[in-house]
Formats: C-alpha cells, sequence, structure tokens
C-alpha cells in the first residue's frame, strides 16, 4: 500500500525535484498542490490539485487523512528587499497549511524552514521561518523542521563564492559556529535530506540544521 503525501511548492526548484525523486520509489502517491496553468511543471505520474496555496478553503479537502505533507513554498530567490513578501507568501502560506493539515488530520508534516542562528543579514526571513515552526509546535502535529541556509544548484551558484571564507573558519576557529550554521549545502543534499524526513517519522518534532544535513548521509536508510 502506497504512502500518501500532499506537497505544496512542487512546482519550484526543490519540489519538482524532490517529486521525481520520490515517485521513483514507487511507494509513494503524491499529489501536488498546483495553480492554473502550472500544471506542465510537475513530473508526470503525480496527481494535480488546482487551488490556492494562501487559502486553505480551496485545498483542505483534497489532502488524505493520515498522509505527509510537506511545505515548500516560499519567495524564490530570498534576499532583505523581500520583506513584505516574505510576510505575504511565506507566512500566510504556512498558516493556511497548519490550518488545512490540521483539518486533514496529517501524520506528518514536513516544514522547510530556514537556519535560526542570529544574523541581521536575512532577519526578517529568519522571523517569518521561525513563526511557521511556532505554529506548527502548537498545533500538535509531529513535524519535521529542515533548516538550510543557502542551497547550491543550477541557477543559485553565486554563494560558492563564500566557500572560502566558511573553510578557514572551521579551520581557524573564527566565527566557527557561524561558518557552520550558515555554510551552504548543495540541491542533493537538501533532496537527501528531505527524502529522509519523508522516510522518518518523528516522535514529535526533528530538527536538520545545516551542519545535520551536511554531515549525516541522509540519503541512506
Amino acid at each position: 500500500m502506497q504512502q500518501n503525501i500532499f506537497i505544496t511548492g512542487g512546482t519550484g526548484y526543490i519540489g519538482s525535484r524532490l517529486i521525481k525523486i520520490l515517485l521513483k520509489e514507487n511507494t509513494y502517491h503524491i499529489k501536488a498542490l498546483v495553480r492554473k496553468s502550472s500544471e506542465n511543471k510537475i513530473p508526470a505520474g503525480c496527481e494535480i490539485i488546482f487551488g490556492n496555496a494562501l487559502d486553505a478553503e480551496t485545498y483542505k479537502d483534497k489532502i488524505d487523512s493520515n498522509c505527509i505533507f510537506i511545505h515548500l513554498i516560499g519567495v524564490p530567490h530570498p534576499s532583505p528587499a523581500k520583506k513584505e513578501a516574505f510576510k505575504q507568501i511565506d507566512l500566510v502560506s504556512i498558516q493556511q497549511a497548519v490550518k488545512a493539515a490540521a483539518f486533514a488530520q496529517v501524520q506528518h508534516f514536513i516544514y522547510l524552514s530556514v537556519s535560526q542562528y542570529p544574523t541581521s543579514i536575512m532577519k526578517d526571513f529568519q522571523n517569518v521561518r521561525a513563526e511557521g515552526e511556532s505554529l506548527l509546535q502548537l498545533s500538535g502535529m509531529k513535524c519535521s523542521f529542515v533548516r538550510p541556509w543557502y542551497v547550491l544548484g543550477p541557477g543559485h551558484w553565486w554563494p560558492i563564492l563564500l566557500k572560502p571564507f566558511f573553510w578557514l573558519s572551521k579551520i581557524t576557529g573564527f566565527k566557527k559556529e557561524a561558518a557552520e550554521n550558515l555554510d551552504t549545502i548543495s540541491i542533493q543534499q537538501m533532496i537527501d535530506t528531505l527524502v529522509y524526513a519523508t522516510k522518518t517519522l518523528p516522535a514529535t518534532i526533528n530538527i536538520y540544521n545545516v551542519k545535520d544535513i551536511k554531515e549525516k548521509n541522509f540519503g541512506k536508510v
């Protein structure tokens, strides 16, 4: 019997790749929430659910009870200039997703958050994601919080210029803690972690920080 998965953000940079990997295992039935005219971005084999991620009423009755809910909605290419977009999209979408998941009695909620290591660089983004985590904790659902900082991959390469800083920081100990928590990860590490989280039901809440994502081989279960 296949495990049901409901995913928001399935047309995005991470979501489309994750769906392809999960479908290959042939053990999941995946539903993806999609806006009209975006369905061609979803990999074949995934069931399309038309709805608005900012309005739970448009999709809550399409979620299977006891399923895994994976929430990947977020503003593309986050930057400090997108403060209002974080509130209007990232925050509203998780507020609505929690309502929808609670209504459907979801078994496990996986939330793509962000590193919560204190930094002023992207404080507004971190605050919104922290609020999302708080909402999920209050919901009582079993949850997994995946907390990357920046994901390297096709079209997302510029932070590779910072790698020498992270390497030197770890070696010398200068700002080592910041380097470990704000380091870049690869798209493959990101997908491996999400796949692992999908297969690992937490007792209450599992948290995957940058160091966990980089150092643990989540691809091997």
